[in-house]
């Protein structure tokens, strides 16, 4: 196994880290970090980036770490620490923008939690960088071509959402960690709706 890239490997110390103080001062974090929509009167600025590095249990941190390492220590490989860490927030970011708007609409007051936000966007890249590359998800566990388990994921992310089933999962963020990871590469191609750049 190659060694894991410094990126990826303090983002999983953090989130190892974050997860195991949850389990000593777990109300204080969430009250302070997790996401908490607009109308809930607990929402603050900084709670869009924070709440990427909080998890509910060991298996919900478990599944975002094991996804990190296996697509994003490749594109960190690719790209370098620095245009990583640019997509893996804007990612997180567009995430936690489209959960605000969807929750803000329905009136909700459940707070959000958890990097799989960032893990869509890295999980979009891979496909639009290594699109004929063959995978082995967890779920199901059928050898696929990474484009086509991107598209069956996003996909099963919009009925999920769109139809309410699966509740208790932020399908709009996931969604919207796409879209921020589709936008980034666009941007960094110089492809529209944004202005001529260096390609990569």
């Amino acid at each position: 196994m190659p060694p894991i890239p410094p990126i990826i490997k303090t983002l999983l110390l953090i989130n190892v880290a974050a997860f195991c103080l949850q389990a000593i001062v777990g109300p204080v974090l969430m009250q302070a970090l997790a996401l908490w929509p607009l109308q809930s009167g607990l929402f603050m600025p900084w709670q869009v980036v924070t709440y990427a590095f909080l998890h509910s249990n060991i298996g919900h941190l478990f599944l975002n770490m094991l996804g990190l390492w296996m697509f994003g220590s490749e594109l960190e490989r690719l790209w370098g620490d620095k245009r990583f860490i640019q997509f893996y927030g804007a990612s997180i970011l567009t995430a936690a923008a489209a959960q605000l708007l969807v929750t803000f609409l329905a009136g909700s007051f459940v707070p959000t939690i958890g990097a799989s936000g960032g893990l869509f966007g890295l999980l979009l890249a891979y496909g639009m960088l290594f699109p004929n590359r063959t995978i082995m998800p967890l779920f199901p566990p059928i050898p696929m071509k990474a484009k086509v388990f991107v598209a069956v994921y996003g996909a099963l992310e919009l009925f999920f959402g769109v139809t309410g089933t699966a509740s208790g999962i932020a399908h709009f963020a996931h969604l919207g960690g796409m879209l921020g990871g589709f936008l980034m590469i666009r941007y960094w191609r110089g492809q529209p709706p944004f202005s001529r750049r260096r390609r990569f």
